[in-house]
């Protein structure tokens, strides 16, 4: 199925009121205490750059990321690169990664209509599930935009966590319908600032989610290079911080 754009109700608020409603309403409140910082590596899309340089990258250190695929962009060349292949999968399973969902149509989170938004992430299970048996789905992460607050709660049904940006890490208490990360191609001529989020996510044992998508030596504007992606995951491993796939990561804040 194609997702249809919404023109309704709610695209008629300015953005900047959008960004808070996405914010306030829906939410899903958990308590991030772990005792202890933890850093997940996200990568959207799954360009096929990010498993073939990033996943080595952080299988080389004993770590795994989550993978937000969309598997109705598989074998094809996107605005962040070229895209996962079917022959990519037994590489991913051979690096013990985890399988997020993206939606199969990869829609916008706001302008698509929710029960769109809906049937367009459950179809990406149901073809995940074909392509990699295995596999669960168990975390969404919202493409483009920031999520509609219904769209939100419907995900909620069908996903144990939502990510989406903010530039922040998640701390306190925080919405497992849109938790927090990190975009690292927003800060890659500025090391200084992703130093900096590591220190202090560290400092308070918080949950830090970086995101990106491609990583290679001549990467998008939405993705970094392996120089730049490898010093983060070691400056992310010197901090101290326990490096978990997103899910994995949620399963031991809740059993924390």
């Amino acid at each position: 199925m194609l997702a249809t754009r919404f023109t309704g109700f709610w695209t008629r608020f300015p953005k900047p009121l959008q960004r808070r409603l996405a914010r306030w309403l829906g939410q899903r409140p958990c308590l991030v205490r772990p005792g202890f910082p933890i850093v997940s590596f996200t990568f959207d899309d799954f360009p096929r750059s990010a498993l073939l340089q990033g996943g080595t990258i952080l299988r080389e250190q004993g770590f795994a990321g989550t993978y937000y695929a969309s598997f109705g962009l598989m074998g094809t060349k996107t605005p962040t690169g070229e895209i996962f292949s079917r022959e990519d999968l037994p590489e991913f399973v051979r690096q013990q990664h985890e399988l997020g969902c993206h939606t199969f149509d990869h829609c916008d989170a706001w302008d698509t209509a929710p029960a769109d938004f809906e049937a367009s992430s459950l179809q990406n299970r149901q073809v995940a599930a074909q392509e990699l048996p295995a596999s669960k789905l168990a975390s969404l992460s919202y493409p483009i935009s920031y999520p509609r607050p219904q769209t939100k709660r419907r995900s909620a049904k069908h996903y144990d966590c939502a990510r989406g940006g903010g530039q922040t890490f998640n701390t306190g208490t925080a919405d497992i319908n849109y938790l927090k990360a990190f975009f690292i191609e927003q800060s890659r001529d500025n090391f200084g600032a992703i130093q900096q989020i590591i220190d202090e996510s560290a400092r308070v044992n918080g949950w830090l989610i970086f995101a990106t998508h491609d990583v290679c030596d001549a990467p998008t504007r939405f993705g970094c290079t392996p120089g730049l992606f490898d010093k983060i995951v070691h400056s992310a491993a010197w901090s101290g911080a326990t490096v978990l796939p997103v899910h994995q990561a949620l399963q031991r804040i809740v059993q924390s």
